[in-house]
């Protein structure tokens, strides 16, 4: 496209959000059970936060990353849900520029982070059960703080350019979003010059963050299972693998609808409201499920 053009151009002022694809004109009745949906999100994360934070004996790292994960859970959630009920409830779909690029930093900080908290949960399992003897030396509050500010720092710094780089982009004639959120390839979809660099970026961000998590977090439990074939009490095996059925439970679920959304995307021309659905249930589900299955399979919680 020529470029001359683009430049001489007019830049849209905003996006329209407009909802789910090929269900428009009922979508709106999908607005009671998402506000349910979030509502669950809102008060299942924040009842483990309280009971973490109230109860003593819960003051245990693995307890601190739970509440931590409440905490990215709700800001997920919080990022993306009162848009949508705002869509399906009065068809409030307009969305500025400024602010369609901060939701997009924010989803993207708050997956990465999920992603990381995970990874900071199964290192945890790992030197609990791989290495007992030195896990209180190892994993003390200390080590808490540490490795939740560098996942913070990582997230936040490498995520920025997202952002920045589709706010760099021309925004001519189209201004319609086929989503319920500002989703970065939806957006970029949109501008008048080239986004490959936009792309790569995505593709390398995604690879470093969530793939590099995702791989370090199955080593983990790969080693994990070595360490627990090698027992000889089968008690100490159920009782070992007991510790963090619960956290593989979510980390399944996490990763593979990432997998999932991947695949799907492939197939968006033809089947557009598949990978929209995916891509907001994955950034509302796992917010009400995390504190849901924790709370019925930890009996300390309980």
């Amino acid at each position: 496209m020529d470029t001359s053009i683009n430049s001489f151009s007019p830049q849209v002022s905003q996006f329209i959000l407009m909802g789910l694809p090929g269900i428009h004109n009922w979508q709106h009745w999908l607005a009671l059970p998402v506000a349910l949906l979030y509502l669950l999100v809102l008060g299942a994360n924040l009842l483990i936060m309280i009971t973490i934070q109230h109860e003593p004996m819960l003051h245990e790292p693995v307890y601190h990353f739970l509440g931590i994960l409440a905490v990215v859970d709700i800001g997920l959630a919080t990022t993306i849900m009162p848009k949508i009920l705002a869509i399906f409830w009065f068809d409030a779909k307009a969305i500025s520029l400024p602010e369609c690029f901060v939701q997009i930093y924010a989803i993207h900080c708050f997956l990465s982070m999920e992603s990381g908290i995970f990874l900071c949960m199964a290192v945890d399992r790992y030197i609990a059960i791989c290495h007992p003897l030195r896990y209180p030396s190892i994993v003390t509050e200390a080590f808490v703080v540490k490795v939740t500010g560098f996942m913070v720092l990582r997230n936040g710094l490498l995520t920025i350019p997202v952002p920045v780089l589709a706010a760099r982009r021309h925004y001519c004639s189209r201004n319609e979003i086929e989503h319920c959120l500002c989703s970065n390839l939806g957006v970029i979809s949109l501008a008048c010059d080239d986004v490959t660099v936009n792309k790569f970026y995505q593709l390398v961000l995604a690879w470093i963050l969530l793939g590099s998590d995702m791989a370090l977090v199955f080593s983990s439990y790969a080693l994990i299972l070595r360490s627990v074939l090698r027992l000889n009490s089968a008690e100490a095996m159920s009782k070992a693998l007991n510790t963090c059925n619960s956290h593989l439970i979510l980390i399944l679920f996490f990763y593979s609808i990432i997998v999932v959304l991947s695949v799907t995307h492939l197939a968006e021309k033809k089947f557009p409201l598949i990978p929209v659905l995916l891509n907001v249930l994955h950034n509302v589900i796992p917010p009400a499920l995390n504190p849901l299955v924790y709370a019925l399979r930890t009996q300390e919680l309980r």
